[in-house]
């Protein structure tokens, strides 16, 4: 499997295979199409006005909005890089999701890197 660095340009599991993105072709670029053919990521544009073609990334959208970037007046570049890490850290490693079968993404992620190595 690749690494999100890129240190070896190998297709990724199936699952992530398929990157929805929300802008055309004027917000994408040569490098990041050339990384995704490199790793066989299937680049797909979401139709405009039709955000639950990828609703994953618009419920983190909203929950991060709601939660961080509406109660927070920052008053510098170092506080806001500060509380969004905070926030961050609670989303991943405190909070379940319950499409995560209510595991944190931090559980769900070691659970199926165990998973993974069983099989």
């Amino acid at each position: 499997m690749a690494t999100q660095s890129g240190a070896a340009a190998q297709p990724w599991p199936a699952p992530l295979r398929r990157f929805p993105m929300c802008y055309g072709t004027e917000f994408t670029s040569m490098a990041i199409l050339r990384w995704s053919q490199d790793r066989q990521i299937d680049w797909h544009y979401i139709a405009p006005g039709k955000p639950m073609q990828n609703g994953f990334i618009e419920s983190f959208n909203g929950s991060f909005r709601d939660e961080c970037l509406n109660e927070t007046l920052f008053s510098s570049l170092n506080e806001a890089r500060d509380r969004i890490s905070a926030w961050k850290e609670d989303y991943n490693s405190h909070r379940p999701h319950s499409s995560l079968g209510n595991l944190t993404p931090n559980e769900f992620a070691t659970q199926l890197a165990l998973e993974k190595q069983a099989a």
